[in-house]
């Protein structure tokens, strides 16, 4: 996300009925802890969340507002986690913790997709009977809309569909529709041809971008007035900058909680949740109890003592699928220089940055972490900043003047400044930029910000694959004038190629080790320079019972698992 992708996704929040989602700059986070109720796809008999305590309002707060309230939008963790069970796709994750909440399991559809043409096409079904939230009943054409609209707002997402026949044509055109979807109202089918096989199309078909919208939705940002759910919750009121809430989706009881009784009712009738900024608040009123849940992360100087105080009884680390790094431009001097960029990767201190994160962070220099398949150690810029002067010598850029980019939210401001440092220590001068976590990578993703050389940014899983962390962040197709997810502008036809021929394969070890070995290849061009992965935490009030709150690995706290003792 998130971005789903990309972003400070730790864990965003919420929705009643949902597990919180990416992120990361996209963006996502990773997965989970102990306890909590688990929907695996089939085999239950009612709709999951029907036991336990019910009724209440939750109280959340989020740090920022998200991306987007938006799902053909947003590609943060806080967004899909604010998403996750009021638009449903298709096909849509287990409400679970790790590994099993990286299971793709039907959601709008009868079953999984049956795949025919060596592995080109795939055929579905909807439901029969079920309702948006507005009463109106969902169609199978619904799904067509509803991707056109992605490419139409020129979604971060549209690059996971561009394998669909008509897909490039019609995000080049905007007209003519993508013809390689087919679909039918009187029987509810769907049929997807694509243009080679994708061995990650079913996770994609899961995430929000893919979640059918009523045809009329209009093709703008909805963020302010979010279209009708399909989900156990609809958000009811949204005010950027300030917060939203949730009520129960009326026709989740009556029919679509009936049709989908392998996805999570929710416990409480209501969710309130607003944009606190100020991270020490949020702790104190979750502390006091006029705060029922905290969706962002406990500032650093208040971990150890919330983490020795709290933990298993209203405090829990939760691990992530995440890469932590510093994107440069490499379309702009002086980045566009490889010393140069190798350089940085020298002069950045994994140690220094655990200390900063006050040990919520594992360093390594390496883009897949080390939870993915293939997220084997790469080693190639061990801390040398006398190589790293020595490098700089080399180059002997011409322009020394740069600006890093990061957001507010702590430790991302120190973060940032730490980076300022070490540029400085090079030689260069620098100037730091910081923004509102809402609108970061927004801004950060949009071609035309003026004085794009360098910046913060973070990557959480959208699905559990290694894909995921080269597609959005490196090949040449996630390169776009707005909500763009490869930072560094990177361009390398080979290797973007090489992205393209393992995403078709099915995953195994075989490709796990290629997956390896292009890890390395991409870090010996350093377009970036990781720097770690981190873990989340889940931080409630007395009232909530923690043990079965569940922390799915890419939606992070589901907050259908969140009931009151």
């Amino acid at each position: 996300m998130g971005i789903k992708k990309i972003i400070l996704c730790v864990a965003a929040c919420a929705l009643a009925a949902f597990a919180l989602a990416a992120c990361g700059s996209g963006g996502s986070s990773t997965g989970g802890s102990t306890g909590g109720t688990s929907a695996e796809g089939g085999g239950t008999d009612g709709a999951i969340g029907d036991s336990g305590n019910q009724g209440g309002t939750l109280t959340g707060a989020y740090a920022a507002f998200p991306d987007y309230l938006d799902p053909a939008l947003s590609h943060t963790g806080e967004g899909w986690t604010a998403m996750y069970s009021t638009y449903i796709p298709l096909l849509t994750y287990a409400h679970a913790n790790g590994a099993a909440g990286g299971k793709v399991i039907p959601g709008l559809a009868e079953a999984m997709p049956k795949v025919t043409d060596n592995g080109k096409t795939y055929a579905l079904k909807l439901l029969k009977g079920l309702k948006y939230s507005n009463g109106e009943p969902v169609r199978a054409s619904d799904f067509l809309h509803s991707l056109e609209r992605v490419y139409i707002l020129n979604s971060s997402g549209s690059p996971f569909y561009d394998d669909i026949v008509g897909a490039e044509k019609f995000a080049k055109t905007k007209k003519g529709g993508i013809s390689g979807i087919e679909t039918d109202d009187k029987t509810g089918t769907i049929t997807i041809h694509l243009t080679r096989p994708r061995g990650t199309f079913e996770n994609e078909l899961a995430l929000p971008f893919a979640a059918p919208l009523p045809a009329n939705t209009p093709d703008e940002d909805l963020s302010a007035d979010p279209p009708p759910a399909t989900g156990p919750y609809m958000i009811t009121h949204s005010k950027p900058g300030s917060g939203w809430e949730y009520e129960r989706n009326p026709q989740w009881a009556q029919v679509n909680g009936k049709l989908m009784p392998q996805i999570p009712a929710g416990h409480v009738d209501k969710i309130d949740i607003k944009v606190q900024r100020n991270p020490q608040t949020a702790v104190n009123e979750v502390i006091s109890g006029s705060l029922d849940w905290m969706a962002n992360q406990v500032p650093p100087d208040r971990y150890q003592e919330i983490l020795t105080k709290y933990e298993g009884t209203q405090f829990r680390v939760e691990p992530t699928v995440s890469t932590y790094f510093f994107w440069m431009n490499t379309t702009v001097a002086p980045f566009d220089n490889l010393k140069v960029r190798q350089a940085v990767n020298y002069a950045i201190n994994p140690a220094a940055l655990e200390r900063i994160y006050s040990g919520r962070l594992k360093g390594n220099q390496q883009i897949l972490p080390p939870e993915m398949p293939g997220g084997e150690k790469v080693d190639l810029y061990p801390h040398d900043l006398k190589k790293a002067k020595e490098l700089i010598a080399e180059a002997d850029p011409s322009d020394r003047e740069i600006t890093v980019w990061t957001e507010t939210e702590p430790p991302s401001n120190d973060v940032g400044a730490y980076y300022q440092g070490v540029l400085q220590e090079l030689g260069f001068k620098v100037s730091l930029k910081i923004l509102s976590p809402d609108n970061y990578f927004t801004v950060i993703g949009n071609s035309s910000t003026p004085d794009l050389d360098t910046g913060w940014a973070n990557w959480f899983q959208d699905y559990p694959h290694p894909n995921d962390f080269f597609q959005p962040l490196l090949s040449e197709e996630s390169i776009a004038a707005t909500n763009g997810t490869n930072l560094s502008r990177f361009a390398d036809p080979k290797l973007s190629q090489k992205i393209t021929e393992l995403g078709e394969e099915p995953l195994g070890p075989e490709q796990e080790a290629a997956y390896a070995q292009l890890d390395k290849e991409f870090m010996e061009q350093a377009p970036m320079a990781p720097y770690g992965s981190s873990t989340a935490s889940t931080f409630v009030s007395d009232e909530i019972n923690l043990e079965n709150v569940i922390y799915n690995p890419t939606f992070g706290q589901d907050l259908t698992s969140f009931e009151f003792k």
